[in-house]
């Protein structure tokens, strides 16, 4: 095995230019974790915001060297660490979360918790698998903080967006009646789920779940009392007519990423590719995503071994 992997950081944060690959030295994984060569990893919004530098800018990052991209991955095992019982081989996916770290998943490989990964089921490819981790997990953990719907309206702002399509999805199985919120051109993806369906909302609706980060604005789409979740952590709107405002903060948890990439496999939710690229175009990746109207999500390729 080399004794280096490749990775993708950023020194100075100033957008697309300022990502670099990088050697990073090869160790072993510790009690309880796993190496991963990493077949996928998908680009999200908030790795643009993290190499542009916007959580240097609210001091969430204090990495002295470099600070590492990406959040979500899927791939193969390929060393398992003192108590572990996860076979070399597996295929699986996960989530590694925070702003602080050397590096993440935009890497060739990963040490991970074992705990914090979940089998990726047949039938369901590595790329398409490393679309479902921070997207499905923070859609899975904002419908937590909205609780049973019995009912009530609820309105999805950027429903066609990756974690807003998964919202609409889970909200729905919670019991609530679900419109999405999108551009005319989405009406057909959102109809899809099972929601229905607006370009335009008027105020009064039971709960906002703001996927499109509208924040003040959606906030002032509930009724007075209802319930406003955000998904902006360290920035939440201001509480006013007695909306309880909540922002959710995306955990791992294997054992809920497990049940989402299960239901993925079968239909239920959507996994939406827009491209399989190598991880030497990180930073055409960041630019064509920062202009905006990409349905599906760019996946960075770092391993060609892994499938």
């Amino acid at each position: 095995m080399p004794n280096t992997f490749r990775a993708a950081v950023v020194r100075i944060p100033s957008g697309p230019d300022s990502i670099e690959i990088i050697d990073v030295p090869v160790v072993e994984p510790g009690p309880g974790e796993v190496r991963v060569e990493v077949a996928g990893a998908a680009v999200n919004p908030v790795d643009l915001a993290l190499a542009g530098g916007v959580f240097h800018g609210l001091g969430l990052v204090h990495q002295p060297d470099h600070t590492g991209l990406g959040w979500d991955f899927a791939g193969i095992v390929t060393t398992a660490g003192p108590d572990v019982d996860l076979p070399v081989g597996s295929r699986v996916a996960g989530l590694v979360a925070g702003f602080d770290r050397d590096f993440g998943t935009y890497a060739e490989q990963l040490i991970v918790p074992a705990r914090d990964t979940a089998p990726v089921p047949e039938g369901l490819d590595l790329a398409a698998a490393a679309t479902v981790p921070l997207n499905g997990l923070a859609a899975a953990q904002l419908v937590d903080l909205l609780g049973d719907g019995g009912g009530r309206s609820l309105l999805v702002t950027g429903a066609a967006g990756a974690v807003g399509g998964y919202v609409v999805s889970l909200a729905q199985d919670r019991g609530w009646r679900v419109t999405g919120l999108a551009r005319p051109e989405d009406e057909g993806f959102v109809r899809g789920l099972g929601a229905d369906f607006t370009t335009a909302a008027a105020p009064g609706w039971d709960a906002v779940a703001d996927g499109a980060v509208l924040q003040e604005q959606g906030v002032a789409l509930v009724r007075d009392g209802g319930l406003f979740v955000g998904v902006q952590p360290g920035a939440a709107p201001a509480e006013e007519r007695g909306v309880t405002v909540r922002v959710v903060v995306t955990e791992p948890d294997g054992a809920r990423l497990a049940q989402l990439l299960e239901a993925t496999a079968r239909g239920h939710l959507p996994a939406r590719v827009h491209a399989v690229v190598p991880l030497d175009q990180v930073a055409t990746a960041h630019r064509a995503v920062a202009k905006g109207g990409v349905r599906g999500r760019y996946v960075l390729q770092p391993s060609r071994r892994a499938r």
